[in-house]
């Protein structure tokens, strides 16, 4: 489902009072059986008026800028911590979701670090699993973050089923060499710099816990 435009009213206001002023006039005109010349000019400055309502509206639809479509991410909202991590990997973890989850559009997201689930929060994704694709494997080898912007046009999206089906966005975030933070979002091309940057922030004072502790967090059997 998508989210209505609430500035679609405000872009068609130009248009309506522009139009109306023109059916007026004419209307006035018609019904005016003798045209003096104080009419006359009246109704000249009526149509310039007209005129320059629409053309400012036909501005606006090209100037202002339309929010990205947001979707209702399909899945159910929770938390889940591996049980077996160190109490202080575990309160990093919330505390670094929760910043996320409320400072980004994030709305879903992932941790895993070498080769298991830390954590999983926001909507949740039917599989549970992580298993690395083309695209998050590049990322922990590059150790440079890739932004999706709009998921669907991409063909490896289909790595990415451990997050709602109908993700609009992902940002891959390498956690150092061993992991990676993955952020989806319910509109596409919805990150902005401001955004990637607080992400990267985060993902380096993670990465730094998780470093720390890593001889505690067993890799997953495969």
């Amino acid at each position: 489902m998508k989210k209505p435009d609430q500035n679609y009213v405000l872009r068609q206001l130009p248009f309506v009072v522009g139009g109306l002023v023109g059916v007026l006039l004419l209307i006035n005109r018609l019904l005016t059986s003798q045209l003096t010349e104080s009419q006359s000019r009246s109704d000249a400055l009526g149509v310039i008026a007209s005129a320059v309502l629409i053309l400012t509206g036909l501005l606006w639809q090209q100037v202002q800028s339309r929010s990205p479509d947001a979707v209702i991410l399909i899945g159910e909202e929770g938390l889940e911590l591996a049980p077996d991590l160190p109490d202080e990997v575990k309160t990093e973890l919330a505390w670094a979701s929760h910043l996320l989850l409320t400072n980004t559009v994030t709305r879903s997201l992932v941790v895993v670090y070498q080769d298991k689930v830390l954590l999983r929060r926001g909507i949740l994704g039917k599989n549970p699993e992580v298993k690395p694709g083309a695209i998050l494997k590049r990322v922990l080898e590059k150790q440079k973050p890739v932004y999706l912007v709009d998921l669907k046009v991409y063909p490896g999206r289909i790595e990415f089923d451990y997050l709602p089906e109908n993700t609009q966005g992902v940002i891959c975030q390498p956690l150092g060499m061993q992991g990676a933070i993955v952020l989806g979002a319910n509109a596409p091309r919805s990150y902005t710099k401001q955004d990637e940057n607080w992400i990267e922030g985060i993902a380096e004072k993670l990465a730094d816990t998780l470093s720390r502790y890593k001889t505690e967090i067993a890799p997953a059997e495969i």
